[in-house]
């Protein structure tokens, strides 16, 4: 979907008035605790990444076999061919939606895979998200795969790609990239491209509601370095997540600068924002982010970009030298995240 076209406009909204931090935080402890009891909570080294014998790796490597010489040559590619890192948001990686390249079985396979890339309490509303926003397709309709290398031999990966969806596995093969490299999600809930600003029934709101909470945790200090007065990157497809490898100079709030409590939040809200995907990737992606640490970390909110004027603020990213977590939630979501050792 392209960014949208409304001419950048000033917020006349006022922020809202800063509690005091350890105020803020005790007045929501039982509020987050309630907010986590359905989702998944890791130990940065409880589980390992992906293998080539997860769930969906295993499916991947079943829907490779079944490939007949036509179909591969449609479908495959080399471990390295430039395609397996491109991303987008709303695009076919290869041409050709999976209900015109492969079979009902192989097009069930797919969907199994798909499935299996989420955690169990997300897949209904991954499943939601992905056939209405194909806008009538449906799954089938919407969505095109991709093969890279072959499976058995240490480079493998498998991309699924559709409207607000970019999505990989990998079993490990790319070494220090969680997900297997960028990924990209998003939802248009209802049938207007403008969603209204508390977005209703959108599947991944929630997660600028917990980004907002570090944003209520900071003092008024803190939430003037955090808060831009401008406008977030545009949207140009691989481009859009390409790591800045600099530590100085990115916009917002570095983590270093938050005292330890509010490093605890970040900390349990950065676990929160993993909980639609399976556990293998998100402890993964945590295990990755622990390894550089958060102090090279920033946060940042951008002004022009509330919709509605309510302080509640839709766009907003982290970003470090090996880190992109970048959520546009104007007019409606998209999140592009990017993360490395």
């Amino acid at each position: 979907m392209p960014v949208s076209s409304e001419s950048p406009r000033e917020c006349s909204c006022e922020l809202p008035a800063a509690l005091p931090r350890r105020a803020f935080l005790k007045t929501t402890a039982a509020g987050l605790a309630l907010a986590s009891a359905s989702r998944i909570w890791l130990p940065p080294a409880a589980l390992a990444a992906p293998t080539a014998q997860s769930a969906s790796e295993t499916l991947a490597s079943q829907l490779f076999r079944s490939l007949s010489p036509e179909q591969r040559a449609l479908l495959c590619f080399q471990f390295d061919h430039p395609l397996r890192e491109e991303i987008d948001n709303n695009w076919l990686i290869t041409k050709k939606p999976i209900s015109e390249s492969l079979n009902p079985d192989q097009q069930n396979l797919v969907q199994q895979i798909y499935r299996q890339l989420h955690a169990p309490d997300f897949v209904d509303r991954a499943m939601q998200q992905i056939v209405h926003d194909s806008e009538g397709k449906g799954f089938n309709g919407g969505t095109s795969v991709a093969l890279f290398g072959e499976p058995g031999s240490g480079q493998f990966e498998f991309v699924v790609t559709g409207r607000h969806c970019t999505r990989r596995c990998d079993g490990d093969s790319v070494a220090g990239a969680a997900f297997g490299g960028p990924i990209f999600y998003g939802h248009q809930a209802g049938d207007k491209d403008r969603e209204p600003s508390d977005h209703p029934g959108n599947v991944f709101w929630y997660q600028a509601k917990r980004v907002n909470e570090v944003f209520q945790a900071l003092d008024g200090k803190q939430r003037e370095v955090a808060l831009i007065d401008g406008r977030s990157r545009p949207e140009r497809a691989t481009e859009t997540v390409r790591l800045s490898r600099r530590r100085d100079g990115l916009s917002g709030i570095p983590m270093g600068s938050l005292a330890a409590d509010q490093r605890g939040l970040v900390r349990q809200v950065l676990a929160d924002l993993l909980s639609p995907f399976r556990a293998a990737d998100s402890a993964e992606a945590l295990k990755l982010m622990d390894a550089q640490g958060l102090d090279d970390l920033h946060l940042a909110f951008f002004k022009q970009q509330d919709m509605g004027n309510d302080g509640v603020w839709d766009v907003w990213q982290i970003e470090g030298p090996n880190m992109l977590w970048y959520f546009r939630g104007e007019p409606h979501v998209h999140c592009w995240v990017h993360i490395r050792a």
